[in-house]
């Protein structure tokens, strides 16, 4: 709501009841309200951005066991398939071979 105030023209002038008057400790509250609004902006990132980054590392730690668990058992499966029995056995098996006995060896020096 407006009022005509005393001393005002009859040219229809009207003044707010409250004058828009900007000082220095107004600007200085607005300047600390934006800031505290882009502090709020900045953890509400930082909260995000460290809950994507914990989520990824704990699938990230998860794929490592995995992986850890596969090379255990690649680990195994290499020791169990170069058992010195198991290529004497391939040897003699598939490729026919023997151990020479005393009459066929020959000893060579240098």
């Amino acid at each position: 709501m407006v009022e005509r105030t005393p001393g005002s023209s009859s040219h229809g002038q009207w003044q707010w009841p409250f004058r828009l008057r900007l000082t220095l400790v107004h600007i200085i509250i607005l300047v600390l309200l934006v800031l505290v609004i882009l502090s709020a902006l900045g953890v509400i990132s930082t909260a995000y951005h460290t809950r994507s980054q914990y989520a990824r590392l704990q699938t990230m730690e998860r794929e490592h066991d995995q992986l850890q668990t596969v090379w255990s058992r690649l680990l195994l499966e290499e020791s169990t398939w170069s058992t010195p029995s198991r290529i004497e056995n391939l040897a003699r098996d598939r490729l026919e071979m023997h151990v020479p006995d005393v009459h066929h060896t020959r000893v060579m020096r240098p």
